[in-house]
């Protein structure tokens, strides 16, 4: 069985298997046990495509290049890593009666199949078929945020689903005037919506059609990354779901939405040689830089406050996509990697932070470093990594982005230094207080899983130190294939 075979039907299978036995104590351990078979196939993938170069699947079904393949590795990782961090987190929250018998099969059973979604998304060579993982991600993703079965939740799950679906909806008029565009040079053929031919043949595709699958391919797509003004779902669903999915949908699935788009302006700027695609990404990435930004210090909840990190850094990435050119598209990647791993991290201190505190509430966290030093200490060096403090990845992805940006953009470069600098006073005096306050909180009756924390954070101190040989190449092998 090869290894792309593995990587798509091990959740899948998992996700059957699981919504029978996600309510016993072992479920965890299978979760964890499925994820890591996942994430070797991952690697072993990897490796076959770095090596040997990109390759088809089941015919034109599958397709998998430097690109894809490696948020392929880092969808797989983070999964994996997510999953150790759910064990202690889901048997607290089993403890205090918020998760039933029949909750923890939901909980563990969408969780693969959310991972399903992504992976086929990732790897599918067909842009219809990658809206449907997109909308499948989405209907997990409902289930997961709801599940508590709270009111708040309830109202969260409700809001992501309306606003997601109207997202999905224009991403599938999209794709149809995509189609269109595709047939007038392809003729009848089934595979007209395969990436590979439509790139094939993007110079000679009609730019007024492509012109409107643009919009709606962006605004659809954009809604699922959290820009600005698509974005009221994000904050609502990080903050009510359980904190393993904050940490999935941060790190993992605002990638892979804008994958969709990355995939799609590929083809766009080879139909329309006019910049538009770029310029409206520029747009929509500075704006969302800018409200994220100017939100972060009205949040109370500190789930909403992340969350609004999240939509200004996926603005950040956008910006960098948009201004195009090979620095700013590796910029772009580089920042794709680090944001996932550092983001992941600080959700898996906020929610130990939380079950220890019993509340979401900024004020009435207090003392971390008191009750579990390494909790504490993992938010307050996560949030100074997320915050662009060097030496960690993110303050060399933002480097390179903002003197790209001096370069190309200089009217935009000040307002991005004025929005990371209120970033960073909204962020850092509130985990401040976060971590050293005094606080009478007691340590939780089962260990945290802090290993994930801090594997994700060397790696990102790794990445803003020294780039590996063998991941330099990779990422530009995929800015090749972006920027072409």
């Amino acid at each position: 069985m090869t290894p792309l075979l593995l990587i798509i039907l091990m959740p899948l299978m998992g996700s059957v298997i699981l919504a029978l036995v996600g309510h016993r104590d072992i479920a965890p351990e299978v979760n964890v046990g499925l994820s890591m078979g996942t994430f070797i196939a991952a690697s072993l993938l990897t490796v076959q495509i770095i090596d040997s170069g990109p390759a088809f699947s089941f015919g034109k079904l599958f397709f998998v290049d430097s690109l894809n393949v490696f948020l392929v590795a880092l969808t797989a990782f983070v999964g994996l890593t997510t999953s150790l961090f759910s064990r202690p987190y889901m048997r607290v929250e089993r403890d205090k009666g918020k998760m039933t018998p029949m909750r923890l099969r939901l909980y563990h059973s969408m969780y693969q199949f959310f991972m399903f979604a992504m992976f086929l998304a990732l790897m599918t060579n067909n842009m219809g078929i990658l809206w449907v993982a997109l909308e499948l991600a989405t209907l997990a993703t409902v289930l997961l945020v709801s599940v508590y079965r709270t009111a708040t939740s309830l109202e969260a799950a409700w809001k992501y689903f309306i606003i997601c679906g109207v997202g999905i909806a224009l991403a599938l008029f999209g794709t149809i005037l995509l189609y269109l565009a595709a047939n007038r040079q392809l003729g009848e053929d089934s595979d007209a919506l395969l990436w590979t031919n439509l790139n094939d043949i993007k110079a000679h595709l009609e730019p007024r059609i492509m012109s409107l699958a643009l919009v709606f391919l962006l605004v659809g797509y954009g809604t699922k990354m959290g820009l600005v003004p698509l974005h009221n779902w994000l904050p609502d669903a990080h903050a009510e779901g359980p904190t393993p999915i904050s940490a999935v949908l941060s790190g993992l699935l605002l990638n892979v939405a804008l994958y969709a788009v990355l995939r799609f302006k590929v083809l766009a700027d080879g139909a329309l040689q006019n910049g538009l695609p770029g310029q409206l990404l520029v747009g929509f990435g500075l704006l969302s830089v800018v409200v994220a930004t100017f939100s972060l210090s009205r949040q109370k909840d500190v789930k909403r406050m992340f969350s609004y990190s999240s939509i200004e850094h996926v603005g950040l990435m956008t910006f960098a996509f948009g201004i195009g050119g090979p620095i700013a598209t590796y910029a772009g990647l580089l920042h794709m990697t680090v944001h996932s791993l550092v983001k992941s991290a600080i959700f898996f201190t906020v929610g130990h932070a939380c079950q220890k505190a019993g509340t979401q509430v900024m004020a009435d966290i207090r003392g971390l470093v008191k009750v579990s030093p390494a909790v504490g200490w993992g938010m307050l060096i996560g949030s100074l990594a997320i915050l662009g403090m060097p030496p960690f990845g993110v303050f060399s992805s933002e480097f390179l982005i903002l003197t790209t940006a001096m370069r190309e953009l200089p009217w935009a470069t000040p307002i991005l230094l004025i929005s990371l600098a209120v970033a960073f006073a909204s962020i850092f005096s509130r985990v401040q207080e976060m971590v050293f306050g005094e606080t009478t909180a007691k340590p939780l009756a089962h260990s945290p899983a802090l290993l994930p924390v801090f594997l994700h954070l060397g790696l990102a101190l790794l990445l803003g130190l020294y780039i590996p040989p063998y991941l330099d190449q990779w990422l530009r092998q995929a800015v090749h294939i972006i920027v072409g």
